[in-house]
C-alpha cells in the first residue's frame, strides 16, 4: 500500500539533493511536485492544496539546522503534516462495558462480514474480550454462510436465526444470548445499504436505536477513492458513526481516501484492514503510517506482530532444543507456520526502512534484464 505516492514524494525529495539551504526556487518546484503526487494519489485538489501551502509556510526562513540539509527537513514537515491529516493519534474503540456492543455498517461489497470475523479475532488474540458475531445481514443470502465458514475456521463463536427476517428480534435473542453465555463484546454484522436507499437507511437507524451501540463502525473499501470518502460524508449525516474502517489497503498503491478520509468527515480512521486473512488488520496509527508512506518503515508495528506470534516461554523452548541438538524437522514446520501467520513478506518488507529502495532496484534490474 502506499507504494504509487511514496514512489512520487521521493521524487520530489530528490529535488533537494544537495542543496545547502531552502530557497524560493527550489522549494517551489519540490512543491509542486509533492502536490502531483498528492493528487495522482487520488487526494482531494483542495486538501492537497492546502496541505502543500502549510509546509510551504513552515519551510521558508526556517533555519536549516546543522544536523538536517533541506531534504531532511522538507520529509519533516511533511510527516508532520500527513500525520495531522489522517488525524494525530490513534483513536481506541470503546469496549468498556460489559457487554460491549459494536455496531458494522457500510455499504455492498466492502468488506463488513470480513472485518467483523476479523474484529472478532483481535479481541481474542488480543486477550481484550471474548466476543460473539451476530449474522444481522437478513437480505443477502449467503451473508450468514460466509460468517459461518470464517468464524468455523479459526473457532469464533456466532449467532444467527436463518429463518427469521426481523432484523430487530435477531439482535434482541442475541443479546439474550450473549448474556447467558457470558460473551462480554457483541459484534453484530449488518446488511450493506446505500445512502440513497431510505427504506435501508431506516433501518439502519432503529437497529441503531434498539441496540444503542458502545461503538459504531462504517466500513469502506479504499479501492474506491474519492467515492469512499463521498459515501462516508453522506452516510454521517443520517448515522452518528464512532469510526471509519478501511479495507483493502493492500489491493490500493495510491492510497488517497486513507490520507484524507478522517479530516473530511471529522472521524477518526480506527482500523485497516490490508489482506484476506483473518489476522489483516491493524489499528490505525496515524504516525506509523506517515512514516511507511514516506518509506521510513514501521519498526514498532513490525515488532508487536513479531511478538503476538512469538512468546518468550516458547523462543526459550526452541532455544533450548537448538543448544542440545534436539530441533527437529517438525519443530521447523512449527516456527514457518508462526512467521507465516504474521503476515506477507512484501508487507512486512515495507515495515523495515530502506526496504522499498531495494524492492524498486530490483524491479528496475529486471525490467532492463528483458530489453
Amino acid at each position: 500500500m502506499f507504494e504509487h505516492l511514496q514512489k512520487k514524494l521521493n521524487k520530489a525529495f530528490h529535488i533537494l539533493k544537495g542543496n545547502r539551504k531552502i530557497t524560493e526556487i527550489n522549494i517551489a518546484e519540490t512543491m509542486k511536485e509533492i502536490r502531483r503526487a498528492l493528487i495522482d494519489a487520488d487526494v482531494n485538489y483542495k486538501i492537497a492544496k492546502t496541505f502543500v501551502q502549510k509546509v510551504k509556510e513552515k519551510s521558508i526562513g526556517k533555519k536549516v539546522l546543522t544536523s538536517l540539509n533541506p531534504k531532511q527537513l522538507i520529509i519533516k514537515l511533511v510527516y508532520d503534516e500527513l500525520v495531522t491529516l489522517m488525524g494525530k493519534k490513534n483513536r481506541e474503540i470503546n469496549i468498556s462495558n460489559n457487554p460491549s456492543i459494536i455496531l458494522i455498517c457500510g455499504l455492498q461489497g466492502s468488506g463488513k462480514t470480513s472485518f467483523s470475523s476479523k474484529l472478532a479475532f483481535f479481541c481474542v488474540e488480543k486477550k481484550i474480550k471474548n466476543p460473539l458475531l451476530v449474522a444481522a445481514d437478513i437480505y443477502r443470502p449467503a451473508a450468514i454462510d460466509q460468517l459461518k465458514i470464517i468464524a468455523d475456521k479459526v473457532h469464533l463463536p456466532y449467532f444467527f436465526l436463518k429463518e427469521n427476517k426481523n432484523v430487530i428480534e435477531i439482535i434482541e435473542k442475541s443479546l439474550i444470548y450473549a448474556s447467558q453465555k457470558k460473551y462480554n463484546v457483541v459484534i453484530i454484522d449488518t446488511a450493506g445499504r446505500l445512502a440513497i436507499d431510505k427504506k435501508m437507511m431506516d433501518e439502519i437507524q432503529k437497529i441503531y436505536q434498539y441496540s444503542n451501540p458502545d461503538e459504531t463502525l462504517f466500513v469502506v473499501d479504499s479501492m474506491t477513492g474519492q467515492d469512499a470518502i463521498n459515501t462516508a460524508q453522506i452516510f454521517s449525516h443520517t448515522l452518528n458513526f464512532d469510526g471509519i474502517v478501511m479495507t483493502k489497503l493492500d489491493g490500493d498503491s495510491r492510497g488517497g481516501s486513507a490520507i484524507t478520509m478522517s479530516s473530511v468527515i471529522g472521524k477518526p480512521i480506527k482500523f485497516i484492514s490490508n489482506g484476506e486473512k483473518i489476522e489483516d488488520i491493524e489499528i490505525f496509527h496515524p504516525e506509523r503510517i506517515a512514516n511507511r508512506i514516506l518509506g521510513m518503515g514501521d519498526i514498532v508495528s513490525l515488532v508487536e506482530k513479531v511478538q503476538e506470534q512469538f512468546n518468550e516461554k516458547e523462543t526459550q523452548k526452541i532455544y533450548k532444543k537448538i543448544s542440545k541438538n534436539r530441533f527437529n524437522f517438525e519443530d521447523l514446520l512449527e516456527q514457518l507456520q508462526q512467521v507465516k501467520k504474521i503476515g506477507s513478506m512484501k508487507n512486512l518488507m515495507s515495515m523495515i526502512p530502506g526496504m522499498d529502495r531495494f524492492f524498486e532496484h530490483k524491479n528496475e534490474k529486471k525490467i532492463l534484464s528483458k530489453k
